[in-house]
């Protein structure tokens, strides 16, 4: 058995499947998002408010900005361990980047199902 020091961002298979996933989920989300607005010629603030009080469209939107924050996380998190190689700053900058991805979830939730 070797035994070997890891550094950097080498999570393989898990984090790369991650990514994709992710930005399929948000592409079919944007394309849909473009095709309402190319379909619904002038698409009044009463047609938005509509659609977002859907329930379907509030779950899908809601699992299109968790995936964005699902993915600004892998990304970040492997740019900060790939080029911060003090441990101290690697751990604030991985400690706000939750704090900041946190806040986002909860805003996201606040305004696409109005609590």
């Amino acid at each position: 058995m070797v035994n070997r020091e890891v550094v950097g961002a080498h999570y393989g298979l898990r984090d790369w499947l991650v990514q994709r996933v992710t930005a399929v989920i948000m592409l079919v989300y944007t394309l849909g998002v473009v095709a309402f607005i190319l379909l619904a010629n002038g698409a009044s603030f009463e047609a938005w408010q509509q659609l977002f009080a859907c329930t379907w469209v509030k779950v899908v939107t809601t699992v299109s900005l968790f995936a964005l924050l699902w993915h600004a996380w892998v990304g970040i998190r492997d740019i900060w361990m790939d080029y911060l190689q003090h441990v101290g700053l690697r751990l604030t900058m991985h400690v706000l980047t939750l704090l900041w991805l946190a806040g986002s979830l909860v805003y996201m939730i606040k305004v696409v199902w109005g609590a």
